[in-house]
């Protein structure tokens, strides 16, 4: 497999708003990493606290294993990604991890999201925190865990992913699974971004599988989940149960297989 990692471009986007004091710890995890060739890109949206600026101070130590994207103001963690997807694509990625830049999700996984990456027609790999051996920070707030539990009930009673972590924003993707789904259709800006491009990749029959992490609660910098954030993810899972688009989307990519 390390044969393999060498052949591959893994490309781990990372959107940043006010996240200066995570960024450099979580950068040079990530380069520590025994995967080859790794980049990091990092999606930033104009952060008040200078992230842009310690960003682009790492790319320029990296040796070109980091990228900054630079926007000019917040437009949504879906808009982010979408942005940091087509980059990585556009450099002929392999896999394509996604991840939060406030230290909650753990780099050591990543090794073993890419080698599930391919088995059995797997093209999406979430890490996460609801099957066994996975688990939620012991000081993440009582709200916060209360709340990632019903919205992944609520999520899989509408839309029956059959995924224990419907919510998780820490994935890795095939870039082909990437292509095959047309990520850049997306139209979610908050965090239901993760439940319909889970939502796309379900309905397309694409494998999807989860490997267990130790969710951990941020060390430093505010949460971005807001009241407003809160009201879209209620409502995108109804909207992607009857959207009319997809259903075609998906009898297409049959009749093409």
């Amino acid at each position: 497999m390390n044969a393999v990692r060498e052949l591959v471009k893994t490309v781990v986007v990372v959107p940043t708003y006010n996240e200066r004091d995570n960024l450099p710890p979580l950068v040079e995890a990530l380069l520590e990493l025994p995967v080859g060739g790794l980049h990091v890109v990092i999606v930033d949206d104009n952060s008040p606290d200078g992230t842009g600026r310690i960003a682009d101070e790492l790319a320029e130590r990296s040796a070109g294993r980091v990228r900054v994207l630079h926007r000019s103001r917040p437009q949504g963690l879906g808009v982010a990604y979408r942005v940091g997807f087509s980059y990585a694509l556009s450099t002929g990625a392999d896999v394509v991890i996604q991840m939060d830049a406030d230290l909650s999700h753990p780099t050591s996984v990543i090794p073993t999201m890419i080698e599930a990456l391919g088995r059995d027609g797997i093209g999406l790999v979430i890490g996460s925190r609801y099957v066994p051996g996975g688990a939620t920070a012991t000081d993440w707030p009582w709200r916060r865990r209360q709340l990632s539990v019903w919205a992944n009930r609520y999520v899989n009673a509408i839309l029956r992913l059959g995924v224990r972590d419907a919510t998780a924003g820490f994935k890795a993707w095939t870039a082909t699974t990437l292509h095959e789904i047309d990520f850049g259709t997306t139209d979610s800006s908050g965090y239901s971004f993760q439940v319909e491009m889970n939502h796309r990749t379900r309905q397309l029959g694409i494998g999807i599988t989860e490997v267990p992490i130790v969710f951990s609660e941020r060390a430093a910098g505010a949460s971005k989940m807001s009241w407003r954030v809160q009201l879209e993810s209620a409502a995108v899972p109804w909207r992607l149960r009857t959207r009319r688009s997809d259903q075609v989307a998906v009898r297409r990519y049959a009749e093409a297989r």
